[in-house]
């Protein structure tokens, strides 16, 4: 029989180090294993090779995703965005926790496809109030905008993405509890989970963060090291699984995170450029669905700077000195500032706010076609 092609309309964009296709909610089906096909054969999953050759994905987790926007059913929000994280291998649509890197993307899709209306006189920058559907919880993004559409160029250098673009600002409102309910999802700012002291920690996604140490590494190490490392790939998936029974959280295969957490020490970026200890605060490295990301997940960022201001985890205790303003990260890429809020109410931790910036491209438009 003649395999035949469903067009559908489709935005391919760059979202910080993340790409993703960009769908309108009302070209999609409203069942879910319907959708999930879709966004699956889209992005070229299940590919037992992965490679997702027969896909617009990368093989890799940061390739492999899609964002969906429809109107806002939230009364404070412009906009609601749906995040899908796509298993390269498997196909298994995972819709646990939201992806910061591909929120910077959402503002500058509503904006150009006039989901929001800009403000009189084009004033150089749109506020857009995004309705994360995932972790049920706001983001404003402050885009730069210019004759109509979002701004592409600018001179802001975003570690891990090559060349400068258009900054946008991006603030998590209170990021605690994202999937859990809970900023301590146990209680405590620390736990023995599989053998090793971790503080699971919720806050824009639940993260596991343990000591580099523990696990016999430096924290510096880079992502190909890691991922080679078979044994060590076992030891953290059955940390970041222990830690999701003790969070509540049914261990899907993005959420949590979990990443080795080390004091700042020289270390050179994938590209090649040199970072003194002074140049950063703290090192990490974070896995995400099974492999170690060449860029910090920024979710994953966001968490650690809420955790490096909760007395008692193992990210403060790893922090040159208590945070005062922007937590400096050490990453494959380079290093990343994040700053967070943290305050107490009644007595505990409460994460008020995460800012974060970017830079998001338009890459294609038009229809992808899937079987």
């Amino acid at each position: 029989r003649v395999m035949t092609l469903r067009r559908i309309r489709a935005v391919y964009m760059r979202g910080g180090t993340s790409r993703a296709l960009f769908f309108h909610a009302e070209d999609l089906p409203a069942s879910r294993p319907a959708r999930d096909r879709i966004l699956a054969a889209a992005l070229g999953s299940p590919d037992p090779y992965g490679r997702q050759l027969d896909g617009l994905g990368g093989g890799i987790s940061s390739l492999s995703k899609a964002c969906i926007i429809a109107p806002a059913t939230h009364p404070e929000a412009d906009v609601d965005y749906t995040f899908a994280q796509v298993d390269v291998r498997t196909g298994l649509v995972d819709y646990a926790g939201n992806c910061g890197n591909c929120s910077a993307a959402v503002g500058p899709f509503a904006i150009d496809e006039k989901l929001v209306a800009l403000p009189a006189g084009d004033l150089g920058e749109a506020v857009v109030r995004i309705h994360n559907t995932n972790t049920r919880k706001l983001i404003v993004a402050h885009v730069p905008v210019k004759d109509g559409r979002a701004a592409v160029e600018g001179d802001f250098e975003l570690p891990g993405v090559p060349g400068r673009g258009a900054r946008i600002a991006l603030d998590f409102l209170d990021p605690g509890g994202a999937v859990t309910g809970r900023l301590l999802p146990t209680g405590r700012p620390r736990d023995l989970v599989a053998g090793v002291e971790a503080s699971l920690v919720d806050a824009t996604n639940p993260m596991v963060f343990v000591r580099a140490a523990d696990l016999g590494l430096r924290g510096s190490e880079l992502p190909e090291v890691v991922d080679a490392d078979l044994t060590l790939a076992e030891r953290l998936e059955g940390i970041r699984t222990e830690a999701a029974r003790l969070m509540g959280v049914p261990s899907g295969p993005a959420v949590p995170k979990v990443a080795f957490v080390a004091g700042p020490e020289p270390f050179a970026a994938l590209d090649g450029r040199a970072h003194a200890a002074e140049d950063h605060d703290i090192q990490a490295r974070v896995i995400s669905m099974g492999r170690c990301h060449r860029a910090f997940a920024l979710t994953a960022a966001m968490c650690l700077a809420v955790a490096a201001q909760i007395e008692g985890t193992v990210v403060q205790e790893c922090l040159r000195a208590p945070a005062a303003g922007p937590v400096r990260l050490g990453h494959p890429s380079g290093v990343l500032p994040v700053a967070a809020r943290v305050e107490r109410r009644d007595g505990r931790p409460h994460a008020e706010q995460v800012t974060v910036y970017r830079t998001a491209r338009r890459l294609m438009e038009g229809f992808v076609l899937v079987p």
